[in-house]
């Protein structure tokens, strides 16, 4: 099940009763808007606990069509990279384990 951008909003505005909904709509999107504005600009975000975005390049290749096989170039290009943080690794793996055992 994945969470979206609205359920964040909810989830959020339940979490803290003092902000309306539209406080915690213009939030988040002020959060998400700045991260993707610094990750454009080519800059590493850390949050402490979470984890960081980072923007890698991939270098030019020659990939392959899978209905004919035949060869294809694949353009360089930046993608977005995200690594979790120490605790947010533990805080998943904790969880896959002991749904693993149930």
């Amino acid at each position: 099940m994945a969470m979206t951008r609205s359920d964040l909003v909810q989830e959020l505005a339940a979490r803290f009763d003092q902000f309306t909904q539209r406080d915690t709509e213009s939030a988040v999107k002020g959060i998400l808007d700045a991260i993707g504005d610094a990750l454009v600009r080519g800059h590493r975000i850390e949050i402490r606990g979470f984890g960081s975005f980072s923007v890698n390049h991939r270098q030019p290749r020659v990939g392959r069509n899978p209905r004919t096989g035949e060869a294809v170039e694949v353009p360089s290009k930046r993608v977005v990279h995200f690594k979790p943080g120490k605790a947010l690794r533990g805080a998943v793996g904790t969880d896959a384990q002991s749904d693993a055992g149930a």
